[in-house]
């Protein structure tokens, strides 16, 4: 498979075992994982949409072949939502690229905007995964929850910031000895579209993500004053120095040798700059990112007398959440953290 016609797409081609020009078989929008039969006179195709999850389709192979479908997965309470089919775009970064990005907004799932427009930029984890594409995520549960933050007046926008997948090397290593530099700066200039595109207003914009989302949004939040009101850091990475060595060593070289890229790319030592309000959960037996990251962040934040911040901590759960109740739990911070923090009050009086 490919992403040939599109960064955000996935089809399968075919091509002479000598090499030669490539025919595309798939055509469905989206994502197409396949299989070729022994004989190769057919396919089995996992297709998604971004609204769709996957299902198998099963379809002669050769091109402008119509695979049918021979899996419904979603139950019909599911179907009956209006679901957002998010608009993959790009904007420019500061320095003259395009990044990709989704953008929900309330008239994709049928309701009416906040009057004043409130805005979310969500951060994917990992640093590496790919998420502004044109199929079913991995970030299922944030998909979902930006729909509710759709329907609730809010315009979402998930960049896929650089180093992440997708996008060829030098993108991918654009963070080379500074996490925290070009790809914050790409999800600041996402919240610059939603203002100067999107009408939101730019007093009222939070920032969340897990893991190296929440990374960025502890830097976001410590290092550009004014961007954002609010913002939800989970389970986030706050010292590179204590975290691990296969991951970090081949971005920011090793601490004894480049103390200097550590520190620049942590943002514990960037606590002081905290003026929006933050949220902080981390599952106490974390075996990815351990809790102390987070402890240590806290007793940052107390040392420096801030105030605007809360921790919610989950007993039982690893870097992955399991329990359907810490997921809940979760959302329902982060919901009421941006409720809170950026909506209007006519908006929080009327839903």
């Amino acid at each position: 498979t490919s992403s040939e016609r599109h960064p955000g797409e996935r089809h399968l081609y075919s091509m002479p075992i000598d090499g030669g020009p490539r025919t595309q078989i798939t055509s469905s929008t989206g994502s197409n994982v396949a299989e070729v039969s022994p004989d190769d006179t057919t396919i089995a195709v996992v297709h998604s949409y971004s609204n769709r999850p996957p299902e198998l389709f099963l379809g002669a192979n050769r091109p402008g072949s119509e695979p049918k479908q021979v899996t419904t997965t979603p139950t019909e309470e599911w179907r009956s939502f209006r679901w957002a089919d998010p608009e993959v775009l790009t904007f420019k970064a500061r320095d003259g690229v395009d990044v990709y990005a989704r953008l929900y907004t309330p008239e994709m799932v049928g309701a009416r905007p906040d009057p004043l427009r409130p805005g979310v930029v969500f951060v994917h984890g990992a640093g590496y995964a790919q998420n502004a594409h044109k199929y079913w995520a991995s970030y299922f549960r944030e998909y979902m929850f930006h729909n509710l933050l759709a329907s609730r007046g809010y315009v979402v926008l998930d960049v896929d910031y650089r180093a992440s997948s997708g996008y060829g090397r030098d993108w991918r290593t654009a963070i080379f000895r500074h996490m925290g530099g070009k790809d914050l700066d790409d999800i600041v200039d996402g919240a610059r579209y939603l203002v100067e595109h999107h009408k939101v207003d730019p007093k009222r914009i939070g920032v969340y993500g897990g893991s190296y989302g929440g990374f960025i949004t502890l830097m976001a939040m410590f290092t550009s004053p004014g961007t954002f009101a609010a913002g939800a850091a989970l389970r986030p990475v706050t010292d590179w120095a204590h975290y691990n060595h296969g991951y970090t060593a081949n971005i920011l070289n090793e601490p004894q040798i480049d103390a200097d890229a550590y520190r620049r790319s942590s943002p514990i030592y960037f606590a002081e700059g905290l003026n929006g309000a933050l949220l902080i959960c981390h599952g106490l037996v974390d075996t990815n990112v351990h809790v102390q990251d987070s402890i240590r962040l806290v007793q940052r934040l107390i040392e420096l007398r801030k105030e605007n911040w809360e921790l919610a901590v989950y007993p039982v759960e690893n870097h992955g959440f399991e329990q359907e109740t810490s997921w809940a739990d979760e959302y329902k911070r982060i919901l009421r953290l941006f409720d809170t923090n950026l909506r209007s009050k006519a908006a929080r009086t009327v839903s």
